[in-house]
């Protein structure tokens, strides 16, 4: 007897329960909780900002100039939602948590292809992978990585069989990853690829039909490549050719070797080999601090089942390849979380089933993240006593006393919920892993934030352009005042002295924006406006008065007192 469909959507909506909506809640709460990010957010809200500005749909554009950095699918959906909805900030974070929610879903979905015989997997891999500290900070993040990460998973759900289909479904297969390099270029196809290449490893209907599964699955790849190149060709027509020459070569070939993008002003970020292995227990915490999945990922032995083969062959010569690659980014690998994930969580099954004096051993479970989750609550307590006593002082510390102590009760109660003992050991790890990650994102939120909101200055640079003002900024500009401003003509960037006194030559009533360690008195005097950011100061200034001033001579005295936004004032304030 078939069941109806309404109990079908019964089981479905059951299925992502409770973790969907109570990662959706959080997520919520965090992304909202200050402004978009410098330089992450803001950078790819000026792209968005300025393609729908200007007009240019087809090739993404930054201060004036096509960007190759990134291909356009994120800004078009950007672009959708401003449609629908308005033009401001809100939509993009929300498209985040609805991708981040999506990606969660495909995991759960993934696991529960790969272990069909363990129902528990598809519960336990999104729960893992919510409860990553690191990913869940980055997605609250307006960028790339996380669409990335969810066709990523899409195209690998596709590999994987179903109980009435063992072949991939090869169509889906190729737009998904065309979606992905639509996304952030070709990247997408290493998270993808070795999954794919090395398929008969972990796929008995690749083992047996390896023709259909090389041949149909290279066309995929192909028509993935077609959608890209559907966009790139004629935006590499439309941009010319110093864009035609990033996009196509530079561009992703100046990341994976460094000196190919020397001197050519590249996103390289180049790294050594080992730095992804130095930074795995950040990326893995809070799992990384529990002793039982380590000794579970070592208690495996051959034969492994299908699921845990799939999660090899996915992130071992993927985590080789991205260490071999010069760029290097902490978020870079977010897609291949969800393997780790599927990794550990089937470690965890096996053991229980292979090992269950292990799988129940106490000095194996969440205490060590217990006694340092209540060792963080202590020290948030004692922190205004240190600081009061001139024991500890710095700039977090100082900023962080008046609300440590409100901080050390969720950190006490969280260590207390990991001391706990008994069933639903992964479920308690990852509820404290994500109200522990929510709690130090607030904490930031109180203390640090003002150094990070830049929307004092970009709304006087926004009231600067409408009053017909050239804009200039010294040294590399990245967009961060663009979208926030809501400015529509690009900013100069001036390297040296000759370049700012040039400057307020051609525009004597310009406005130059420095970028300073710490204001001195000339900066409080005769500037526009101080205002701190990260570890340094954001000095606007009358293009004049800063070429007068470096070329030694004393500017007039401003009409009006320079506005200073303190570092340890939650509300911006003006100061004469």
């Amino acid at each position: 007897m078939s069941l109806s469909p309404s109990y079908s959507r019964y089981e479905q909506l059951r299925a992502v329960w409770p973790w969907l909506p109570l990662w959706a809640a959080v997520a919520l709460l965090a992304i909202f909780s200050h402004g978009p990010m410098p330089l992450y957010s803001t950078r790819t809200l000026a792209v968005a900002w300025e393609m729908w500005n200007q007009g240019h749909w087809l090739v993404p554009h930054i201060n004036g100039q096509p960007y190759s950095e990134k291909a356009p699918l994120l800004f078009w959906l950007i672009h959708a939602g401003w449609f629908a909805f308005g033009v401001s900030d809100a939509w993009p974070r929300v498209l985040e948590v609805l991708v981040g929610g999506a990606q969660l879903v495909l995991a759960s979905l993934l696991a529960r292809r790969l272990f069909p015989d363990r129902p528990w997997m598809a519960k336990a891999t999104p729960w893992m992978l919510l409860a990553f500290g690191y990913a869940f900070l980055f997605g609250l993040q307006i960028m790339y990585d996380v669409l990335l990460a969810t066709w990523a998973l899409a195209a690998l759900l596709c590999l994987t069989p179903r109980m009435q289909r063992a072949e991939p479904r090869w169509l889906l297969f190729g737009v998904c990853v065309g979606l992905g390099l639509l996304t952030k270029g070709p990247v997408m196809l290493l998270h993808v690829a070795f999954p794919w290449l090395l398929g008969p490893l972990w796929n008995d209907w690749a083992d047996r039909h390896r023709a259909r599964w090389y041949g149909r699955g290279a066309l995929a790849l192909l028509l993935g490549g077609a959608m890209l190149l559907a966009w790139a060709l004629p935006a590499g027509l439309s941009g010319g050719e110093a864009y035609r020459q990033r996009l196509f070569f530079t561009q992703t070939a100046g990341r994976v070797v460094d000196k190919l993008a020397a001197g050519k002003d590249l996103q390289n970020h180049a790294e050594p080999f080992w730095f992804y292995l130095l930074w795995l227990p950040l990326m893995l915490f809070p799992f990384s601090g529990w002793p039982r999945i380590w000794v579970a990922v070592a208690s495996l032995r051959r034969p492994l089942e299908p699921g845990l083969r799939f999660a090899l062959c996915w992130l071992l010569p993927t985590f080789v390849v991205f260490s071999l690659i010069s760029g290097k980014q902490l978020y870079y690998p977010l897609p291949e979380l969800a393997g780790a994930a599927l990794l550990m969580a089937g470690a965890i099954a096996v053991l229980r089933e292979r090992r269950p004096h292990l799988a129940d051993n106490g000095w194996l479970g969440t205490w060590p993240l217990g006694v340092g989750g209540i060792a963080f609550a202590v020290a948030l307590f004692m922190l205004p006593l240190l600081v009061a006593s001139n024991r500890l002082h710095g700039e977090w510390v100082d900023s962080a006393a008046p609300y440590s102590r409100y901080f050390s009760v969720v950190f006490l109660l969280l260590g207390g919920l990991l001391l706990l003992r008994g069933r639903g050991e992964l479920r308690r790890l990852a509820v404290a892993g994500l109200i522990g990650v929510l709690a130090l994102n607030a904490l930031f939120t109180l203390t640090l934030w003002s150094r990070y909101d830049l929307r004092p200055i970009a709304h006087l640079l926004g009231a600067a352009e409408q009053a017909g003002h050239p804009l200039a900024y010294t040294g590399n500009y990245e967009g961060q005042f663009h979208f926030e401003g809501r400015l529509t003509r690009p900013i100069s960037e001036l390297f040296g002295d000759q370049a700012i006194q040039d400057f307020a030559r051609a525009h004597p009533d310009g406005v130059i924006v420095l970028h300073v360690h710490r204001p001195d008195a000339n900066d409080l005097r005769y500037a526009l406006l101080a205002q701190p950011f990260r570890s340094s100061w954001l000095v606007a200034w009358p293009a004049v008065s800063l070429a007068d001033l470096r070329s030694g001579h004393t500017p007039p005295e401003p009409a009006q007192p320079t506005r200073v936004y303190p570092a340890d004032d939650w509300r911006y304030r003006t100061q004469p």
